[in-house]
């Protein structure tokens, strides 16, 4: 089923962050429904830094390439600011079309972007949006194929002007709207409220970040299509591993670690490796 067939349905998609192929094979085995390869995460992971439009086109492609031979699962992937002008958004949405994903969400920001819920964010002008938008819906090869507008007007111009320029990209042609980092709960109502019952809606639940956090079935309750939850994978892991490092720096052993990890025998069971290395005796004349 494609994402756009799967937004007809009322109930609200949850898509969880994931960053690489084992972080997507995780989440499918949990049962979602769709993925969200994010920009920030990318740059968490592959970089070790903050989301501040350090990322290329190039290794989000990449990554979306490894994610798509790994899953059949809808993913919705973080495309910035289509990296550059009109032309670049273009590019992007060929680029990233190819390589598997289902869904691009591009915002109004300026290049260099930076993480929606980090301070000192400035934008684009609406007209400029909008014709990036259209330049998006041309390039695509499939209907199949979302465009998610987001606009990072709260923090920067205030909640009056995102409304209006959700209104704008709405009629640009963008498939789903994205009006990031809603202050309150009476923000994500009346985004709700305005906008639900003529385009899905996308929510980011970010830990930490300047929306209150709140459930999928309360999102689904306002209006809202699809919610996010893009870092989180990473802020998991990433305490995790911190306290890993240091439990072996202190000890010089993975012994005192041992019940909050997989030995080796549990974690290739969880990629599947006798799976594959059954699938691959079928090919090459070794099975019996």
């Amino acid at each position: 089923m494609s994402l756009r067939t799967r937004l007809q349905n009322k109930d609200i998609v949850v898509a969880p962050g994931v960053y690489d192929g084992l972080t997507a094979s995780l989440a499918e085995a949990a049962g979602f429904e769709a993925l969200y390869l994010s920009g920030a995460a990318v740059a968490y992971t592959r970089l070790g830094r903050p989301d501040i439009g350090l990322t290329t086109a190039s290794e989000m492609a990449d990554t979306m390439t490894l994610i798509a031979d790994r899953t059949p699962l809808p993913v919705i992937i973080d495309a910035d600011t289509g990296f550059g002008n009109a032309l670049n958004a273009q590019r992007t949405m060929r680029l990233y079309e190819r390589a598997g994903a289902s869904a691009l969400q591009m915002e109004d920001q300026t290049y260099p972007k930076r993480c929606g819920h980090l301070a000192d964010k400035s934008l684009i002008p609406p007209s400029e949006m909008v014709g990036k938008i259209a330049a998006m819906a041309d390039a695509r090869t499939s209907d199949e194929t979302l465009i998610i507008a987001r606009t990072d007007a709260i923090a920067v111009e205030g909640f009056a002007a995102a409304e209006d320029r959700a209104e704008a990209y709405l009629e640009a042609g963008a498939d789903v709207l994205f009006i990031e980092a809603p202050q309150n709960r009476d923000q994500l109502e009346t985004i709700a409220q305005r906008f639900a019952t003529r385009m899905p809606l996308l929510a980011n639940m970010v830990e930490g970040g300047a929306t209150p956090i709140t459930g999928a079935d309360d999102l689904e309750s306002l209006g809202f299509s699809i919610v996010i939850f893009p870092g989180g994978i990473v802020r998991a892991l990433a305490r995790t591993a911190q306290d890993y490092y240091q439990s072996l720096a202190r000890h010089g052993s993975n012994k005192p670690f041992a019940d909050r990890m997989f030995d080796f025998g549990g974690l290739n069971g969880v990629i599947g490796t006798d799976e594959m290395l059954k699938k691959g005796a079928r090919y090459d004349g070794t099975d019996s």
